[in-house]
């Protein structure tokens, strides 16, 4: 049997979690552990991160782990470099299951910036109405603009006083669809959306409700990570599996 640590938190990787369970792989689940309710999973779960790539390393030779799958999230890049660094290091086979990211169509009226910071910088100064789908992570920047109001959608209720001094918090887990979202972003108001190009259906709902509304949306692009092995469905990671 194949030792196999999934890294996860995406749709995709419930979705590889489930039929390696099914097949029966020994397959170890790692979840950051940013989420207080994580979604639980048919393999053995592991929560919090590993110390860096010293402690990625000790874990992959002290669990006897041959393959690992990157399935976190686009814009988790650090765990990404770490993976990349560690399975090098370790001798572990390496691939990332990462879902294509989403491309402007017909209708809509993006705003491509590089990072966070490029995102504040193309709000106004005061007056917008943000829905700002980022997440918890880097809430801390946007107070640079603390005359608009910003609207969170979060699984988990935030556990200290955020930074922004005019928010809305809704607590919700995806998938979304965009009749319900287009419906949230009328009853906020809202004129701006920011989202990081996460890419997958789960989360799309946002950019559908937009489109359909005429509102510009501020598209984050994906962060760097050094070049590995990618693949784009389970069925490809499953035959990887089964050949590297």
């Amino acid at each position: 049997m194949t030792g196999i640590l999934l890294l996860g938190g995406t749709t995709e990787a419930s979705a590889l979690a489930r039929v390696l369970a099914v097949a029966g792989r020994d397959a170890v689940f790692s979840y950051a552990g940013r989420t207080a309710r994580p979604v639980p999973q048919p393999l053995r779960m592991r929560l919090g991160g590993f110390g860096g790539v010293a402690g990625l390393v000790a874990y992959l030779r002290d669990e006897g782990i041959s393959h690992v799958v990157d399935a976190t999230h686009p814009f988790a890049a650090q765990m990404s470099r770490h993976a990349v660094a560690a399975c090098a290091e370790a001798g572990v086979a390496l691939c990332a299951l990462e879902r294509q990211p989403w491309q402007a169509g017909k209708g809509d009226n993006w705003i491509m910036v590089a990072d966070m910071a490029a995102a504040v910088a193309a709000l106004p100064e005061q007056g917008a109405r943000v829905f700002l789908a980022i997440g918890k992570q880097n809430l801390d920047i946007f107070a640079a603009k603390p005359g608009n109001h910003y609207l969170l959608r979060l699984v988990d209720a935030p556990e200290a006083a955020l930074p922004l001094p005019d928010t809305t918090v809704v607590l919700a887990r995806g998938p979304f669809d965009g009749a319900s979202d287009r419906a949230l972003m009328l009853d906020h108001g809202i004129s701006h959306i920011i989202s990081k190009n996460a890419g997958g259906s789960g989360a799309e709902a946002k950019l559908i409700a937009a489109r359909a509304l005429g509102l510009p949306v501020v598209m984050i692009e994906r962060p760097q990570v050094p070049e590995r092995h990618i693949l784009g469905c389970v069925d490809e990671v499953m035959a990887w599996l089964d050949h590297c």
